[in-house]
């Protein structure tokens, strides 16, 4: 670390790379953007040039210039250069799911805590203060008896994730990009999701979830990116003792989202610390639920 700054380097060249990680990095009082990273030496140093960067396509080179990764690849990828980067003693923000499968975010958690790195999922609902507030209420009420989650978006109707393949793919799609999400504040809401009990995934790419949690709450999920909803609906509910209670998303938080994470990130590295809710232990939870899920819809 330099000047009080954590080096971070950048995995990946895409739209969320270049919308949010990049000048996030950038910007951040904590942080710098050291070094960018593709599998495309042109691509890498495009980015890399617009923020006064390193670009490369050489992992050797990207890890010896930096302190922590920040990943926006697709799950196979990033789950295997992770691993790396980590056995690198680096630490990580990682895109979810964190892995393709549940054999490799398995891979990937023990590879972080063997190294004793520091890690956050970009859970980005789970940093804005809109999110932190309403699940402070919710905790500080409790009685909850159960809630569900709806997620109806266009997305790979078109636009800029439109042609991302691990998204298109009958494997990923709704369930493994926008799940997590849904699946985080739920089980952060009603208490750590036990089993999955009923999942059926439409040929429409809809899916439909039934979920049981610690302490006998009951919540359900309905997840699409391929419906022509504007604007993308979102909505996480629970009721119970108190009544009925709702979280939305508010559009434009994602980089004041990235932020509170980067705020997270760089405190725990400054204090040695390696356990946050949010850390890869986290993404190991949520590719086990999304895991059975897939059994179950087969």
């Amino acid at each position: 670390m330099g000047d009080g700054q954590l080096r971070v380097g950048l995995v990946g060249t895409g739209p969320w790379a270049t919308t949010v990680h990049a000048p996030g990095l950038a910007d951040h009082p904590g942080t710098t953007l050291a070094a960018v990273w593709a599998r495309r030496a042109d691509a890498a140093k495009e980015l890399a040039d617009a923020h006064g960067a390193i670009g490369t396509d050489q992992l050797d080179e990207l890890f010896s210039q930096v302190d922590a990764l920040a990943f926006a690849v697709p799950p196979a990828v990033q789950a295997e250069l992770a691993v790396k980067a980590a056995e690198a003693g680096k630490h990580l923000i990682l895109e979810k799911p964190i892995a393709a499968d549940l054999a490799g975010a398995q891979r990937l958690a023990d590879a972080v805590a063997a190294n004793d790195v520091a890690s956050l999922v970009m859970l980005t609902l789970r940093f804005s203060t809109q999110t932190r507030e309403w699940l402070e209420g919710i905790t500080r009420a409790g009685g909850w008896h159960g809630g569900g989650a709806r997620w109806l978006s266009g997305a790979l109707l078109g636009g800029r994730y439109a042609t991302s393949a691990w998204r298109q793919d009958a494997s990923g799609g709704a369930l493994a990009d926008i799940g997590p999400h849904a699946f985080d504040l739920l089980d952060a809401a009603l208490g750590r999701i036990t089993d999955v009990l009923a999942a059926h995934r439409g040929e429409d790419g809809l899916w439909q979830l039934l979920l049981a949690h610690e302490g006998g709450a009951t919540s359900t999920a309905t997840l699409s990116m391929h419906l022509p909803v504007q604007p993308t609906v979102v909505e996480i509910a629970v009721y119970g003792e108190h009544g009925y209670r709702t979280l939305g998303r508010k559009a434009g938080t994602a980089g004041e989202s990235y932020t509170a994470l980067l705020d997270d990130f760089a405190a725990m590295i400054a204090s040695g610390t390696t356990t946050h809710p949010c850390d890869v232990r986290r993404g190991l939870h949520l590719s086990s639920i999304i895991e059975r899920a897939r059994e179950l819809a087969e």
